[in-house]
Parts: structure tokens; sequence; C-alpha cells
């Protein structure tokens, strides 16, 4: 099914310690992968992509690291994971930008649905923000649980 890539994986796990952060203490790539076992090597070459993309802002030396230096709520999961990993697309067909041709093309009969799929995926992402990733509760409209005893009187 469409799985989380790794990079998008160690992008949110860092965004989503940085926002909790005090505003400008940085973050360091040691810190992450002590703090939540990601790899070394893989989460700093994500937190590079994030700073060429001016997601994040990097402060050189010995007490360096990261912070972030964009809006995360005018940030789109889809614009976080284009940036990361390119263009997005539920089947290997409808990449675009890497001509990966389907030995199937002429004869598919699910090219519309599959077509309709990603553009409503797409459509999805576009529209969630990292922000609300980061904290869905802030989106949800808080409603009370239903207590035992009304639990009971709707099954009565």
């Amino acid at each position: 099914m469409n799985k989380l890539n790794r990079k998008v994986e160690y992008a949110l796990i860092g965004l989503k310690h940085m926002r909790a952060k005090t505003p400008g203490e940085l973050t360091s790539v040691k810190e992450l992968s002590q703090t939540y076992g990601v790899p070394f090597e893989a989460a700093s070459r994500v937190m590079q992509v994030l700073a060429q993309k001016g997601v994040l802002r990097s402060e050189q030396g010995a007490h360096g690291g990261y912070m972030i230096a964009r809006d995360l709520a005018r940030l789109s999961f889809h614009d976080l994971t284009e940036m990361l990993l390119g263009p997005v697309a539920v089947a290997r067909c409808l990449d675009e930008e890497k001509d990966a041709g389907c030995e199937m093309r002429g004869t598919c009969n699910i090219i519309s649905p599959v077509t309709t799929l990603n553009r409503r995926l797409l459509e999805f992402y576009k529209g969630l923000s990292v922000a609300e990733l980061l904290e869905p509760r802030a989106r949800q409209t808080p409603q009370a649980a239903p207590t035992l005893e009304q639990e009971v009187r709707t099954e009565l």
C-alpha cells in the first residue's frame, strides 16, 4: 500500500522534535539519532536537503545544528515529500519525469482509475500541511466522549 518512505519519516521526526523546542534552539543530527534511533547518515542527508530547500536553517560549528526556518502550516505534505523524493505517484506508469514506461500501457484497463486515485491522493497531500500532520489534534473539533451510562441507554 502507500507507505511512507524512510526519508519522509526522518524529516517528520526531526521537524516534530524541533517544533517542541524553544524558538531559536538548535537540534543536531546526533541528538535526533540518539533520541529516536534514526540512522545518523540518513537523517543528516534529509536535514541537509531540508536546509537547502529553506525549510530548515543550519548553523555550522561545534554547537551547530538545525532549526525550523519556514512556517510548517504553509508547507504541504506533498511539497515536503517532493523535496525529499521527487515527483509523487501511486503507480510507476504515472511518473512522467522518470519516463518509467509500462509494458502493459497499451492494453491496461485500470489506467483511468489509477489516474483518478493518484489525482485524489495528490489533492489530499497538497491540502494537508506538515503542521496539521504533526499536531493532528489541533485540526479536530473536540467532542465529549459518551459516558458508559449514555452508551448503555443507546444500546437499550
